[in-house]
């Protein structure tokens, strides 16, 4: 699978360009803030609908972009509306995902021509990984970033886990309402059995698919941090649920003092974490600086592998100006290790390509929203 192209109209600071991408490596360069990492963000609109598929998680959420903007935020100022369009190759097969953006209406988004209503139909047909400097801390980080990265996967690999994660978050909401009201009337606690129910029912499919993908993420992470550190450490991924399947029915009744008091609910899949051990080592606590890049790079690289495994095809990797983030040997493992993939690039400039040596088949000066040609 591979982006032909991507054309903007009034997409963020871009008045009207078309990009037309080669198969391998394409590097688009200039100085901050001149507007490349919009179009890595509108290839992934268009790969994941991102700006308008979950609330709570943004790369899913169709109201959001990667940076959690809302629709009318990227349409250029004081257009009403802008247009995205990217063209794919699929094996022999040609496909085209068009996206309306409009400040006062709801976006439209059609395939191959065809408008369609539900973002599950859109999950799959572009399957990216996107890589930005706010990636690798993601251990640093609080929880919410680690859900939000099984999140982001799960929700390209499997349209069921977006409907049951959807399911679920809307219930946790009413259910929160309903704690706080019945503060207010008593009389309201007798329905607070049917929202436990709906809860435990979507929630145990979150934390079921969300283990699997861990055990997933450990088959390949193992043999590539190890490389990554020159056979000097191991690394063990560590789902760390809030509640178990088994004992989420009976743990949510046990709960309701608790959730009645801080009118909230205190235990479910939206408390998760997951944790990165080494020989014993939590490296959210104990982990070096660069102990912690290592093996979120270790994690991005295994995303890309079990992307392929599930999809049967490589996915199209974004590289938001990662690179200038790593050392040379990171550098360079990271770029060994994606030959054969679609890559976009965003960089300040070419020379570490240079001087390294890598192979560019393409590049894009950009400045002040425009290709200079």
């Amino acid at each position: 699978m591979i982006i032909e192209s991507l054309e903007l109209l009034n997409f963020r600071n871009y008045e009207r360009e078309c990009f037309i991408f080669d198969e391998n490596t394409n590097v688009l360069y200039g100085d901050n803030a001149q507007g490349k990492t919009n179009i890595l963000e509108a290839a992934y609109m268009s790969g994941t609908t991102k700006s308008n598929v979950l609330e709570a998680i943004y790369f899913c959420s169709t109201s959001r972009s990667h940076r959690g903007s809302k629709d009318k935020k990227m349409i250029r100022f004081d257009m009403p509306e802008a247009h995205l369009r990217m063209n794919l190759l699929k094996g022999s097969i040609h496909h085209k995902v068009d996206i309306h953006l409009k400040r006062n209406k709801a976006k439209g988004i059609a395939v191959d021509g065809v408008p369609i209503k539900k973002t599950a139909d859109l999950l799959g047909i572009c399957n990216v990984v996107f890589f930005s400097p706010e990636d690798l801390e993601i251990i640093e980080r609080g929880p919410d970033a680690r859900r939000h990265f099984i999140d982001m996967e799960l929700c390209q690999l499997d349209p069921m886990y977006l409907f049951h994660l959807t399911k679920y978050k809307q219930v946790l909401r009413q259910r929160n309402e309903l704690l706080k009201q019945i503060g207010l009337n008593k009389d309201l606690l007798d329905t607070l059995d049917i929202w436990n129910s709906e809860l435990v029912k979507y929630g145990n499919y979150v934390i079921s698919a969300r283990k699997s993908f861990i055990d997933k993420l450990n088959d390949y992470i193992q043999e590539i941090h190890k490389n990554l550190t020159g056979q000097r450490e191991t690394i063990t991924l560590r789902y760390e649920p809030s509640v178990r399947e088994d004992e989420f029915a009976t743990q949510i009744v046990m709960s309701e003092q608790k959730d009645l008091f801080t009118g909230t609910t205190n235990i479910g899949p939206h408390r998760d974490d997951l944790s990165f051990v080494s020989e014993g080592i939590d490296f959210r606590e104990y982990g070096s600086r660069g102990q912690k890049r290592t093996a979120a790079l270790s994690l991005k690289l295994t995303e890309i592998k079990i992307v392929e495994e599930k999809k049967g095809e490589k996915p199209i990797l974004l590289l938001d100006d990662v690179l200038s983030e790593l050392d040379r040997n990171r550098q360079n493992y990271l770029l060994e290790h994606i030959k054969g993939i679609q890559t976009i690039i965003t960089c300040t400039g070419l020379e570490e390509f240079v001087k390294n040596g890598i192979n560019i088949q393409k590049t894009f000066e950009i400045e002040s929203g425009k290709v200079k040609r």
